[in-house]
């Protein structure tokens, strides 16, 4: 696959992908326990909008749809483009296709934070609504920082060293995750902290919504930005920095970026593992390594990804419902451990 597709093929996956996302954000609608008809959802979302009236039946409708269902459904598409884009972006600033946010331990970094928010912010008399997320997105912006400096031999990131970094500090994190809530943590707060550890998108609310589009979707289009340095990226850091790339700038850029995406799912929706490692995987082995398709795309299919997930999830055991943290782990661990395999022989500690 070449390097620059003809900008009329990136336009046309872009395109499909993006009608793939509503269509199926659409039948999620549909999809759940509380049974709804495709025009009681045109009706309640037209209501809603301004543009027509609830019929005397569609009460139930309009609860099911507007308020539990669509900031749902608007919160995975949020999460599964934030953590993918994530993954791409860490991906090529590392030019490995191993370097997802969770194996390399931002997720961790982030959890760490919001654990420390749930725990010792009521201690101190602070926190309130935006306590948990500033500090999971604090936790996940140090750890990488971290990651990144420590992977570094004879000026250069080198992959088993950020690899075997990342699962130290998956470690560590849990050991202090672990601590705090052994020592300080009260029952209420542990049944929090498993909420974390699982990830579930059942606590979606519109405020939650919100709040994620507030820093996804700019880092959306602030990542766009980085598609033709991260190209370069692909030759080496040297040979990127000859061709006019400032790459000390391009990798602060990425790993903030990344990382505030990353915590900031991980605020709201707890640990949810491989998205940012098997759908960036997905389309640069489809379309090539051009970063020009593979971040938009990478965001649009992570968020058909995580709806997908996300339905099957509310509804493969209703009433009850099964962690999404559980299902994503079930799927992208043996796709990982298929990279691993298939890449054997270039991986040397």
């Amino acid at each position: 696959m070449p390097l620059r597709l003809k900008p009329p093929v990136r336009r046309a996956v872009l395109v499909a992908l993006a009608v793939l996302l509503l269509v199926l954000g659409f039948i999620a609608l549909l999809l759940g326990p509380a049974e709804v008809s495709p025009g009681q959802v045109g009706r309640v979302v037209a209501s809603h909008l301004g543009l027509g009236e609830l019929q005397g039946t569609d009460g139930m409708a309009d609860a099911v749809v507007w308020h539990i269902r669509l900031p749902r459904i608007i919160g995975a598409m949020l999460v599964g483009a934030g953590l993918s884009l994530a993954g791409a972006m860490l991906q090529g600033l590392f030019r490995n296709p191993l370097a997802d946010p969770g194996l390399i331990g931002v997720s961790s970094g982030a959890a760490l934070g919001a654990v420390t928010a749930i725990i010792f912010l009521p201690m101190l008399g602070f926190g309130g609504v935006y306590g948990l997320p500033l500090l999971a997105m604090a936790g996940a912006v140090g750890i990488t920082f971290l990651i990144y400096n420590l992977s570094k031999v004879g000026g250069r990131t080198h992959v088993a060293a950020m690899l075997l970094t990342g699962i130290a500090v998956n470690a560590i994190a849990q050991a202090f995750i672990g601590l705090a809530v052994t020592v300080f943590a009260t029952d209420a707060q542990l049944r929090t902290v498993t909420f974390w550890t699982l990830g579930s998108l059942a606590g979606l609310s519109w405020e939650s919504a919100i709040a994620l589009a507030l820093l996804i979707v700019p880092g959306v289009f602030i990542s766009l930005s980085l598609a033709r340095p991260l190209n370069a990226f692909l030759l080496g850091e040297v040979e990127a920095s000859h061709l006019g790339v400032n790459t000390q700038a391009v990798k602060r850029w990425i790993i903030v970026l990344g990382s505030l995406m990353v915590g900031v799912t991980v605020a709201f929706c707890g640990i949810i593992g491989f998205i940012g490692l098997v759908v960036p995987h997905i389309i640069r082995i489809s379309f090539g390594p051009d970063h020009r398709l593979l971040l938009p795309a990478s965001a649009l299919l992570g968020g058909i990804t995580m709806v997908v997930a996300d339905t099957f999830a509310r509804t493969i055991m209703a009433p009850a419902e099964l962690q999404i943290g559980i299902l994503t782990a079930i799927l992208g661990g043996p796709f990982f451990l298929g990279l691993l395999l298939a890449g054997r022989k270039k991986l040397t500690v």
